[in-house]
């Protein structure tokens, strides 16, 4: 039987994680280890200054309390699962896109990293649309990448951000393989006042921006198409890894 180690970082009670746990059920067993809370922005974080718990939400479902999806990526791997490693680990579905630079924020994306670092084939869902968004449909094409994904294989160095319209399957004009897209952030600080009258502040984004070139991932979502980047855990920019090296004498 095939085995799946699911996450997310929208927390157990998302619609996402519970539609694409229903779907791959159809396939194998799926074991979902998810966070206790939302945890949208998180990024690639582990916990090692404080105890963590764990319990039970049904039959091979989990949720950590205080964790990370990284967090839980671990607690499934070595303790659900006592470290055999699953067919494929998969995080979201996300309630909204991850797209661009938002990669680098997205506990989505890095609950799939943390997967591919622990040397397990991994894949990041995410939903493109934050209003009524149909995850039933959204995870009909989910399993579309997971059935080929166990069908062709990944690179070893390599994870799958996948974004996927709100749209019917029907709807759904292809699957296109993307590259990471660009987007010109505009951000502000608010300052506003608790009901003491103390100052708190907001992180809030004012325009997001996005850059339509061809062949990337937004290109690829806002035309109707599911985008399937790859990603690696090599951060070295080669472009400018001789450039560097010729250039700079210390």
């Amino acid at each position: 039987m095939l085995t799946f180690l699911l996450t997310n970082d929208d927390g157990y009670f998302s619609e996402g994680i519970k539609a694409l746990r229903d779907t791959l059920k159809s396939i194998g067993r799926v074991v979902c280890v998810a966070p206790d809370r939302n945890l949208s922005g998180v990024g690639h974080s582990l916990t090692f200054n404080s105890p963590l718990r764990i319990r039970r939400v049904d039959e091979d479902f989990w949720t950590v309390i205080g964790g990370t999806p990284a967090d839980c990526v671990h607690f499934g791997y070595y303790l659900i699962l006592d470290g055999k490693k699953p067919d494929l680990l998969c995080s979201g579905i996300n309630e909204g896109p991850n797209l661009g630079e938002d990669i680098t924020y997205s506990g989505t994306v890095s609950g799939a990293m943390e997967g591919r670092i622990l040397g397990i084939p991994s894949v990041a869902f995410s939903a493109f649309g934050r209003d009524e968004i149909n995850f039933e449909e959204v995870a009909k094409c989910a399993k579309d990448v997971v059935l080929k994904v166990l069908e062709t294989g990944m690179p070893e160095d390599t994870y799958l951000n996948v974004n996927i319209p709100n749209l019917s399957r029907d709807e759904i004009k292809g699957f296109l393989i993307t590259r990471q897209g660009k987007r010109s952030y505009k951000e502000k600080v608010l300052r506003l006042s608790d009901p003491h009258g103390k100052p708190i502040y907001w992180i809030t984004a004012e325009e997001f921006g996005w850059r339509l070139e061809e062949g990337t991932d937004y290109w690829a979502v806002y035309h109707g198409y599911v985008s399937i980047t790859p990603l690696h855990l090599d951060l070295t920019n080669y472009r400018a890894l001789k450039e560097l090296k010729d250039s700079w004498k210390l």
